[in-house]
Order: structure tokens, then sequence, then C-alpha cells
């Protein structure tokens, strides 16, 4: 099944230390790159977190967020350093004392002091399994968004292959009349410059101009190219490179229709060909 890069997925979730929330966002990009922001308390998590990631999506740029908002604040908890508080007031008198009474001491510049006041450690082991959770929750709904993106896309290819498809063999059944109008409009010409001439002669030229012109290699290899992108489309594996190297085959085998065409119509398919395969082209830069 043919993968977008580009999807959003968001999911919610509840827990005793407060409502996480994951947010996973894609976009087209020719590697896989991560970015993820996390809150300070599951940054040891951050790693297991990238390869699960990298699990789900080969290719695209995914912004990855996960958010911590607690139930409810209420009054923050903190917890003295009793051993810093001592020696820093212990240092306090000193100077106090060498100062003389016009320095004295304030105890809130003392709390103000770095690791005086720290927050207790909390157990964040059951956050960090909720955010895991969450995690698969959320590539679930991400994988989801990125293959309903893939399912359209898919679509429009099809549509433009079998365009593609169409025109080529349209090309083909008007091969024989192009070559008859080519070979008497080189007769007549050929005819004019060397006059009567020899048969064999004149017939050895018109056909090695022939086979300069001749279109029928492009326009089976067109094809080829279309059978290709088809079973591209069905195949399990991510095929966005494949099918961006096939873009170029076709626009070769389309340019190098348009250089050897000696007919307007051909030349006017040409042109078709050329307008659907750069709206397939665009498309796929969006295929994992």
């Amino acid at each position: 099944m043919l993968k977008s890069m580009t999807g959003f997925a968001r999911c919610e979730r509840t827990t005793a230390l407060g409502v996480l929330a994951w947010e996973l966002r894609g976009v087209n990009h020719r590697y896989l790159e991560i970015g993820m922001r996390l809150p300070e308390e599951l940054r040891g998590a951050e790693v297991e977190f990238r390869q699960a990631i990298a699990a789900s999506a080969r290719r695209g740029k995914v912004d990855a967020t996960l958010y911590l908002r607690p139930v409810s604040p209420g009054p923050r908890e903190f917890e003295l350093d009793d051993t810093l508080l001592d020696r820093l007031v212990e240092s306090a008198l000193l100077v106090q004392r060498r100062l003389g009474a016009a320095s004295h001491i304030d105890a809130v510049d003392l709390l103000r002091w770095p690791g005086v006041i720290r927050e207790p450690e909390r157990d964040t082991a059951p956050l960090a399994e909720a955010a895991r959770g969450l995690l698969v929750e959320v590539l679930m709904g991400f994988q989801a968004s990125r293959a309903n993106e893939g399912e359209r896309i898919a679509e429009m290819l099809t549509t433009r292959a079998r365009a593609v498809q169409r025109i080529t063999r349209q090309v083909v059944a008007r091969l024989p009349e192009v070559h008859a109008r080519i070979r008497t409009r080189l007769q007549e010409r050929l005819a004019a410059l060397t006059g009567e001439g020899n048969p064999e002669r004149l017939e050895q030229e018109i056909a090695m101009l022939l086979q300069k012109m001749d279109v029928a290699e492009e326009l089976d290899r067109l094809q080829s190219h279309v059978e290709e992108m088809t079973n591209a489309l069905i195949a399990e594996e991510a095929v966005g490179r494949k099918l961006d190297f096939l873009m170029q085959e076709f626009n070769r085998e389309a340019n190098t229709l348009s250089s050897k065409s000696q007919d307007v119509e051909t030349t006017r398919s040409a042109v078709e060909l050329k307008v659907l395969i750069e709206q397939m082209r665009e498309q796929i830069q969006n295929v994992e």
C-alpha cells in the first residue's frame, strides 16, 4: 500500500501526574528526520521514542511533540538542602563579623542560592510507561493518516498512468501511417536532390533516415514503465525513491519522442505525456 510522508495525529491520556498528549506531524523529506520535543521529566526516554517512530516511518520529516499538563497545579512542594544552607549561614556569619555592624544576613538571599531549595524527586516510571503506550496509539493514527493520503495519491497516479498508456497506444496505432507519410516525403526530397539516382541507394538512405526517426522503442519503454509503476503502487514496501527514478525514465522517453517526432500529432502527444509525467512527479515527491 502506498504511503504518503504527509500525515498528522494527536492522542491524549490522563495520568496521575497530569494529561499527556502526543502530536505527530509529517511532511516530505529526502530521508527520515525526526524532531522531538519532550517534557523535562521524560528526556531520558527520548532514544526509545525515536526508535519507535523510526520503526514506523522510513522517510519524511516527522515532528513529534509530547505535552504534559498537570491535572491541578496546587501548591508546589520543595525541600531544603540543610547541609548546604548551614554552610552558607556559617560563611555569611563569618563575612558579617569581618564587616561589622554595617552588614546583615538576608534569609531570602540565602534561599536563592542555587541548590538550597530543590523539588523532591518524583517517580517518573509510570509517566514514561503511559507515554510509551500513548505513542503506540498515536503512531497507529499517524500511519492511518499517511495511508489515507497515500491512497489518494495512488488513485491520481493510476489515473495519470492510464492516460499515459492510452496516449502511447494511440501513437503506436498511428506509426504505420506516420512512417508511410515520412517515407513518401523523404522519397520526394531525395529524388529532387539526386534526380533519378540509384533506386537501391535511395532506398538505403530512406531506411537510415526512418531508423533515426523511429520512436517505436521509446513507446515500448513507456508501456514498460507504466507496468512497472502499476506494480510498484501495490507493493508493500516503501517505493517513493523507485517511483522518483521511474519518473526520470518516463521524462527521458517523452523528451526523446518529442525530439524524434516528424509528425504534428505525435509532437502533440509528447507534450501531453510531459504534462502527465510532471503531474505524477509532483505527487511522488510526497510518497514514502
